[in-house]
């Protein structure tokens, strides 16, 4: 898992998004960025994840927050996502690994006796100066956007 720490300077990022746009922490300096990584567009934990985070974009919004959800799916498949479950969240599409390597969630997972590397779901709460505020490594889906939005609104601007 990650061997960055709260306190610390979060590492650069510039991937293209969903609908053909590109994000970066630079161009984020003054807001508050949640960073979710997770393993894959339409499974369902991801799903119920991205909707979450969704359902309370109003209310990052307030707190000065933008909410960037970061796998190695396409575009065009983050694109299928956030139609299909209208979503309103960023999608980064780190398509050469560069982003969840340089955040450690880049991992051997194993399932039934299988090895394989693949994302960690973690989230990172970055404040407007580009510190990592709060991790949340190994998530659990259920109540995470909500504890996540606690912790962003008690970010000073």
């Amino acid at each position: 898992m990650t061997n960055l720490a709260e306190g610390q300077k979060a590492p650069a990022f510039d991937m293209p998004t969903d609908g053909d746009g590109s994000i970066s922490l630079g161009e984020l300096t003054g807001k508050n960025v949640v960073l979710y990584f997770y393993p894959k567009d339409s499974t369902p934990g991801c799903t119920t994840e991205a909707i979450d985070f969704s359902g309370l974009i109003n209310d990052f919004d307030a707190a000065n927050t933008v909410v960037v959800g970061v796998s190695r799916d396409s575009v065009k498949k983050h694109d299928n996502f956030k139609t299909k479950n209208d979503l309103k969240v960023v999608l980064g599409a780190d398509l050469d690994g560069n982003v969840t390597e340089a955040y450690g969630v880049w991992v051997e997972k194993n399932m039934y006796g299988r090895k394989y590397m693949g994302i960690q779901r973690a989230t990172f709460l970055i404040d407007s100066a580009g510190v990592i505020q709060k991790i949340w490594p190994k998530v659990k889906v259920k109540g995470h956007a909500a504890e996540v939005l606690d912790a962003a609104k008690g970010l000073s601007t």
